[in-house]
């Protein structure tokens, strides 16, 4: 659910946003791949991903990236995106539990703008990092 009452000015420094997990199952993987055309086979064909020496398939990277950007938008509101990257760490796979979080990291208004960088992350069960990962939004002001 999208927050649009979210103003400038209610947001400080240091807050964090509503974290979630999301326990990654094969369909997950596969809707993905269906989505995102993506079908390398050692996302989807577990006898191929064995036979390349992976123990599994895995998720792609940019899934569960597009999960971390809901959390963005649900904190922010769709459309308030300004800037978004990520960095990718270990390979997640099916019955991994992900716990997405983010930071504000700062504010500071710009260019008639009211910025807020948030720092972002997507750790696994055993606590590694999926994704280390940062965005900008631009809220609006009370005023």
């Amino acid at each position: 659910m999208t927050d649009k009452s979210r103003y400038y000015e209610d947001v400080k420094e240091n807050d964090s946003l509503p974290a979630f997990d999301i326990t990654v199952t094969r369909t997950h993987i596969i809707k993905y791949a269906g989505a995102g055309g993506d079908f390398q086979p050692i996302h989807h064909d577990e006898e191929y991903a064995r036979a390349v020496g992976l123990p599994s398939i895995f998720a792609m990277g940019m899934m569960h990236g597009g999960m971390l950007a809901r959390l963005v938008t649900d904190w922010a509101g769709v459309g308030r995106v300004k800037r978004y990257r990520l960095r990718f760490g270990t390979m997640v796979w099916p019955g991994d539990t992900l716990t997405f979080q983010g930071i504000v990291a700062r504010k500071e208004a710009e260019s008639g703008e009211n910025l807020v960088d948030l720092s972002l992350s997507v750790t696994n069960q055993k606590g590694e990092s999926a994704i280390i990962g940062e965005a900008t939004v631009a809220l609006p002001s009370r005023v």
